[in-house]
């Protein structure tokens, strides 16, 4: 999501830095242009309309920075607008009951049930005793969906038939009082379109259960539509906050730079994927750094942290480091790598590489069909192959290719690359025990 409002912004930001200086003419040509970008994003034109006009005052205005660059005050003031925006700061639940009651509300479609599954997994990774709950009764599919989704993460899911979804909503939370649970959390019905009859049993499930928080579930991909429809439930039911699913997609941004704008309610969460533990807080700061090409070096540390095991990766750079590196260890690595997610996803996080010019540049050498023949090829090697590469002769190579299914030019790349990489990390540990002995510093102190 915003590759496309974010390469527009940045060429905008950069055209105006080569001026050296920010003037009246210069800085409404570009505010020109990124208003363009932002209304093809399909941002709500109130919102881009105080967007333009903030920037415009603060860009030319007394609160500009005296002695710091063009371009570094016209980033610093479109970043600040972006994260007001986005919602300012973080918001999280406001859970106070015993049980807390969230309630989702939303279009059928718009991904309800599996946000619903996702939250519960995210609160009962952080120690919370969780129970869902579904009142949609019109769609069998939806209760067997979660259900199902309910056994993946281990968390109980109350179903009741029979009965009117306020009487579930409410046999669900006796239940959840009398085992002691932390959270429930209730899956509503949905319909194609907004109509009376959804809203009015929404309403009365708000009104029996007091719901702590009531989310609106929204689809990134349906754009400005979804904003209406958010101000609709808004103003129909009442909400607490939104979720948007799908934020991983190739949506343009405009729902996420609108909906606070429109409705007055933050982005709590944002669903980034098709598994269950695709699914994180909503951090606006983050979001404005990736648009304007900053990267985000806090969320790539946290998706590391959560997918790669520190021993295993403080096991595999002292092999590195020792020259004790072997195929085997380079194939974990890669596993490792591939846990954090795509690679041009992971790229985009990284701060100098997340501009939009250099991902063009990138997206022409980065391949992930290639990893994916990398370890191929490894794993069609004996054990005895993968601790030695050494032994690998031309028979062998060729065995190996075949069990692939690449060729034989592939696997004799894969074995010198390698090769080369481990002579090198040799040469770079002699020099630093060298410059160690002559009491001189060296730039890998970690050696």
């Amino acid at each position: 999501m915003f590759d496309s409002l974010a390469e527009k912004v940045q060429s905008t930001i950069e055209r105006i830095s080569k001026r050296g200086r920010i003037d009246e003419k210069t800085l409404e040509s570009g505010l020109r242009e990124i208003k363009l970008a932002l209304l093809e994003a399909d941002v709500n034109y109130r919102v881009v309309s105080k967007f333009i006009s903030d920037i415009r005052e603060k860009a030319l205005g007394k609160e500009v920075v005296k002695g710091v660059k063009a371009s570094q005050q016209l980033v610093k003031v479109v970043y600040d607008e972006l994260v007001d925006v986005l919602g300012g700061e973080v918001s999280g639940l406001n859970l106070k009951g015993k049980p807390s009651v969230i309630l989702f509300i939303g279009l059928q479609g718009s991904g309800k049930t599996t946000t619903s599954a996702k939250l519960a997994a995210y609160l009962k990774k952080q120690g919370k005793k969780v129970m869902l709950c579904s009142v949609d009764v019109y769609r069998p599919a939806a209760m067997l969906q979660l259900e199902k989704l309910g056994n993946q993460i281990g968390v109980p899911v109350f179903v009741e038939e029979g009965k009117d979804p306020v009487e579930i909503s409410q046999d669900a939370l006796e239940l959840a009082r009398r085992e002691g649970f932390d959270v429930l959390i209730v899956d509503t019905a949905g319909r194609l379109h907004i109509d009376s009859e959804m809203m009015d049993e929404a309403r009365r499930i708000k009104e029996r259960l007091k719901p702590d928080e009531v989310l609106f579930v929204a689809d990134a991909m349906t754009g400005q539509e979804a904003v209406n429809v958010a101000k609709a439930f808004d103003e129909e039911v009442g909400m607490t906050g939104v979720v948007l699913t799908k934020l991983d997609s190739d949506a343009r941004g405009g729902v996420a730079l609108s909906v606070k704008g429109v409705t007055g309610k933050p982005i709590k969460f944002a669903g980034v994927g098709e598994k269950v533990s695709d699914f994180q807080p909503f951090y606006p700061d983050r979001i404005a750094s990736r648009i304007l090409g900053m990267g985000d070096v806090v969320s790539l540390v946290e998706k590391a942290q959560e997918v790669i095991d520190e021993r295993e990766a403080e096991r595999l750079q002292r092999k590195l480091l020792e020259g004790d590196f072997t195929l085997e260890d380079f194939r974990n690595q890669l596993r490792m790598i591939q846990k954090m997610g795509p690679l041009k996803q992971m790229i985009k996080l990284i701060p100098g590489l997340s501009s939009q010019k250099v991902l063009k540049q990138l997206d022409k050498v980065i391949d992930e069909r290639k990893i994916k023949r990398v370890e191929a090829i490894i794993n069609s090697m004996t054990p005895e192959e993968r601790l030695n590469h050494a032994i690998i002769n031309a028979s062998r190579k060729r065995r190996i290719a075949r069990g692939s299914g690449t060729s034989v030019k592939d696997v004799d790349a894969l074995i010198k690359q390698f090769a080369q990489a481990k002579m090198m990390m040799r040469k770079m540990r002699k020099m630093s025990k060298k410059m160690k002995r002559k009491g001189a510093g060296f730039p890998f102190p970690f050696m």
